[in-house]
């Protein structure tokens, strides 16, 4: 079994059970007690899990946005690139809270013409602050909280509702073809629901780590993403080919 297969693995069961034991993925896996060491450990050091006796936690619900801008971040500026280059002058674009999102909104801030709605606070300032002054931010009230800085809540919905956008560009906590995308923190995901709603066209940006990653709660179906941009590592995933064929489009980067 490959590594990064082990690790899809790994992570599928924390995330439905919240706590697995060492034995319990030996048996899922069909390898050692050594191998699965190891593999905790390297889970452990990019922030994923926390080792505890016999086994390992989730770090908790997800990891703070400040920890998870810089993890994988090679990988996140490919793919916020290539979402980047999907972009055209004069569209207006919804783009939710997240460390992949935060990392394209530096990619748009190059850009001109654009208006972008947004309920991130990060998102706001590398858009809204941009030297070119060329896009116009639209920053989304609401009640501010929870695990990200960025509104939420009842008049946060009701604003995104007053909108409609040629994408939605969002970064769910994990994605695969039975559950769609999925968030961990409720009110993230009523929050990339509506944009999902009310936008043309959804764009899924999804580093390799989150593919075959089922989260708390869904926001939207595989069918209903127009494109997902991933890392070409994704293709090791055993959740790939059934996502692929689920979604409009697959950007591998």
């Amino acid at each position: 079994m490959w590594q990064e297969e082990r690790y899809q693995r790994i992570r599928a069961l924390l995330s439905s059970l919240q706590q697995v034991s060492t034995d319990r993925i030996v048996g899922e896996l069909g390898v050692s007690r050594e191998t699965v060491r190891r593999d905790l450990l390297e889970l452990e050091a990019m922030g994923e899990l926390r080792r505890v006796h016999g086994g390992a936690v989730p770090v908790h619900s997800e990891p703070p946005i400040a920890e998870r801008v810089h993890t994988r971040v090679k990988y996140k500026r490919a793919i916020a690139r290539a979402a980047a280059g999907l972009v055209s002058s004069g569209q207006t674009l919804f783009l939710d809270a997240g460390s992949t999102t935060s990392v394209l909104a530096d990619e748009l801030a190059k850009l001109s013409g654009l208006t972008v709605i947004t309920n991130s606070f990060d998102v706001a300032l590398k858009v809204g602050t941009a030297g070119n002054g060329a896009n116009q931010l639209i920053m989304l009230g609401g009640s501010v909280g929870g695990p990200v800085c960025a509104t939420a809540g009842d008049i946060t919905i009701a604003e995104i509702h007053r909108y409609r956008a040629d994408l939605a560009l969002l970064s769910p906590v994990g994605v695969d073809a039975e559950f769609g995308a999925t968030n961990y923190d409720l009110r993230e995901a009523e929050v990339a629901r509506a944009m999902a709603a009310n936008a043309k066209q959804l764009v899924l940006l999804a580093d390799f780590s989150k593919i075959g990653l089922c989260s708390r709660v869904s926001y939207c179906s595989a069918d209903r993403i127009d494109h997902l941009v991933t890392n070409t590592s994704a293709q090791k995933s055993p959740a790939y080919a059934a996502l692929k064929s689920a979604v409009g489009k697959v950007v591998a980067v």
